[in-house]
């Protein structure tokens, strides 16, 4: 292939890979993606594509947007929770590709929610509401008229902010603080600190495959939710803190083997929902190399 085009596409991948990641809630069927359109491009005879950016972006999105069918088409009828792929990092070491995932830092709570859309309504609040694609463009790759496609952003983006998960929430060192104290009334079985944390209506979903953990996988209110972390309370001396899509979170390894990742979301100064995954499988396909947590 031309230099040219290959610069430009390893210049574009970071972005590429953020779109995918946004529309799939999974790392590694993001690179899957990004891969497609690479040979797509390979095959192509794009060097006279003025908008190269752009017609890549579209070519992820139509790729992501195939993947999406084929999986609610696969999926059946079920109560499983599932939470999306967390980006971790360790607080003050620099990763050039998950700070392009997190460049607009969206969390763990927006993904859930974006998992509710379907897949046509998913594609266009991702490319026009994240990444500024104009309606024009997608509406060649959800089969829509660019009228049709906006209405479709439009149903999208009223779901997403009825759901509150657009709330802004509380500056880094604020959520550390929250989290930290969490962490202190888990250690010390405090009930009561544990609650006066937690919003009223905060929910608590947790992502656990086939582990054989007794953990309810969704449940809501501030006591339920503290009853939950009382039981593994005894996890918690295990706990660092870390950035979770660049919130603050919290990755527990007994042993240096990662049991789990909790991704917080914090608003005025309370915890409103904490997505866990502590699905083993998962877990290890996240290939985690983090300082005081050597793999095993």
């Amino acid at each position: 292939m031309d230099d040219f085009l290959t610069e430009r596409f390893t210049a574009e991948r970071p972005r590429l890979k953020a779109v995918a990641y946004r529309m799939l809630g999974s790392l590694s069927e993001a690179d899957d993606a990004v891969q497609e359109a690479w040979l797509k491009l390979h095959r192509t005879e794009a060097v006279g594509v003025e908008n190269l950016s752009g017609w890549l972006t579209t070519v992820v999105g139509r790729v992501c947007l195939d993947m999406l069918r084929s999986r609610t088409a696969r999926r059946e009828d079920s109560l499983e929770v599932r939470v999306p792929d967390p980006v971790v990092q360790t607080e003050g070491v620099s990763d050039p590709e998950h700070e392009a995932l997190m460049a607009d830092s969206v969390g763990l709570a927006l993904l859930v929610v974006l998992e509710t859309l379907g897949p046509t309504e998913r594609l266009v609040f991702v490319l026009h509401d994240m990444f500024g694609v104009p309606f024009g463009e997608i509406s060649p790759v959800v089969g829509r008229s660019p009228a049709a496609t906006r209405q479709l952003a439009s149903r999208a983006r009223r779901r997403v902010r009825g759901t509150g998960t657009t709330a802004v929430p509380d500056d880094l060192p604020r959520q550390r603080t929250v989290v930290e104290a969490f962490l202190a009334a888990s250690r010390g079985g405090d009930f009561e600190a544990l609650v006066a944390l937690l919003d009223p209506d905060v929910v608590l979903r947790a992502d656990v495959g086939g582990a054989p953990m007794m953990v309810s996988k969704e449940v809501r209110g501030a006591r339920k939710v503290a009853g939950q972390a009382m039981q593994f309370s005894q996890y918690a001396q295990y706990a660092q803190p870390v950035l979770v899509n660049g919130g603050a979170g919290v990755l527990t390894a007994p042993g240096g083997q990662p049991l789990s990742i909790m991704g917080f979301t914090i608003t005025g100064g309370r915890i409103v929902a904490i997505h866990i995954l502590a699905d083993p499988e998962r877990l290890d396909g996240l290939e985690l190399t983090l300082p005081g947590f050597p793999r095993q």
